[in-house]
């Protein structure tokens, strides 16, 4: 009797274990199972691409060029960067306050140059009508002089000579007459021909002074975004947009406005991608601020040849250009981004992420979910992409491991191991 009670008992607690043994097994690979991210296999188009990053550039702007012929110019004012400027609006205003100083000055010489020139007209004036009185006396007397002379048949001769001596003197005096008056014409002449040049360089001076008055103020020549320049005069190193307080020299580059609707979307291509693409491609793009909204377009231009970059270290790609196909008013140049290019469409394929896809033996395959676990399961890989794949061998809407279930359990162990 006490031998069946001890096979009984013993029955009883070996399947108790092996109960509990099939119940803490089944909850291991639940939890297993429920612990591993999961995607599903989406059936639709799959579009082969060719990804870069790159940049919004403007293929048509304005360049705001400082004046020419103004010294010493200092910024006293800018319109708001990455700010919206209509064709004429002000952008940038120099200091003027030195330069309406000399204004002034240059004002001061011209009224004095021009107060010397009147004073020489007038001064010329009296001259020609004291010469015309002297002149006309000189001729009375020549007349009287000759007028004596006429009575020469009816008077003494030696009244006679006298009259003719008279007459030489008086002829003699209307000449000197006549010789000063020219000479006070062409004095005259002289000092009024030197105090209107001198009249007319202060006015030359007055006028640069007021257009260098009126290019203190630089306007917006089209519409468009304001972006400023960086400024050089420190050094490359240093480098930095325009800002108040800086010195800007003549004809040196302050700004530019690009034309938005000119906007495009400049990428680094890889040399390894050249030979796969042509212009006209379809291309979408995703610009990092708006990471919601894929952008259509064209590939509208590809470098002939491949550019140095000033990055480091030194890299040389081709530059491809992706147009958009509508406007988007928040984009701005300089926003960094993602150009896609469509090199093939696959109308009806099965695609899953990337990291879906694993090598088991030697071959793609991908861990498919059932009932008790994950199961391995060899594909067909018909194209990659750098977040997708498109494959041949699964269902649509089947789930797939993001992660390897026999590496998730290794690397829980070594968690679970490390001190």
């Amino acid at each position: 009797m006490k031998k069946v009670i001890r096979w009984i008992v013993t029955v009883i607690v070996l399947g108790g274990l092996t109960a509990g043994g099939v119940w803490l097994y089944r909850t291991a690979k639940v939890e297993a199972k429920a612990d591993l991210p999961v995607a599903v296999a989406r059936r639709g188009e799959f579009q082969v691409i060719v990804r870069c990053r790159g940049e919004l550039v403007s293929t048509r702007s304005a360049q705001l060029i400082a004046p020419v012929n103004v010294p010493g110019m200092v910024i006293a004012w800018l319109a708001a960067p990455n700010s919206e400027v209509k064709a004429g609006d002000a952008v940038v205003r120099f200091d003027s306050s030195s330069v309406q100083q000399q204004l002034l000055e240059k004002q001061a010489a011209l009224d004095q140059a021009q107060a010397s020139l009147d004073q020489a007209v007038a001064q010329a004036r009296m001259n020609a009508e004291q010469d015309k009185i002297d002149l006309t006396s000189a001729q009375v007397e020549v007349e009287r002089a000759r007028l004596e002379v006429s009575k020469q048949e009816i008077v003494s001769r030696l009244q006679g000579e006298e009259s003719k001596i008279d007459l030489d003197i008086a002829q003699e005096k209307l000449r000197v007459e006549e010789a000063t008056v020219n000479l006070h014409q062409k004095s005259d002449a002289a000092r009024i021909g030197s105090q209107t040049r001198l009249r007319d360089k202060a006015q030359q001076d007055v006028d640069v002074t007021k257009e260098r008055i009126g290019k203190m103020e630089v306007k917006a020549p089209s519409s468009g975004v304001i972006v400023y320049l960086n400024n050089y005069s420190q050094g490359w190193m240093n480098a930095k947009p325009f800002k108040v307080g800086d010195q800007v020299w003549p004809g040196s580059g302050i700004a530019e406005i690009p034309d938005l609707s000119t906007l495009a979307m400049k990428g680094k291509l890889e040399e390894t991608d050249r030979g796969r693409i042509s212009t006209g491609m379809d291309v979408r793009m995703q610009v990092d601020p708006f990471p919601e909204k894929n952008y259509p377009g064209k590939l509208s231009a590809i470098s002939p040849l491949v550019e140095q970059t000033f990055d480091w270290p030194p890299t040389r790609n081709f530059r491809a250009v992706g147009s958009f196909s509508d406007r988007d008013t928040r984009l701005r140049p300089g926003m960094n981004g993602r150009l896609d290019i469509i090199i093939e469409r696959l109308p009806d394929a099965i695609s899953i992420p990337s990291n879906a896809l694993f090598t088991r033996l030697g071959r793609p395959a991908v861990y498919i979910e059932n009932g008790a676990g994950w199961t391995p399961k060899e594909v067909e890989v018909l194209a990659r992409n750098p977040d997708e794949v498109a494959i041949k061998g699964v269902d649509a809407g089947t789930k797939v491991s993001l992660v390897e279930p026999d590496a998730q359990g290794k690397i829980a162990a070594k968690k679970e191991s490390a001190p």
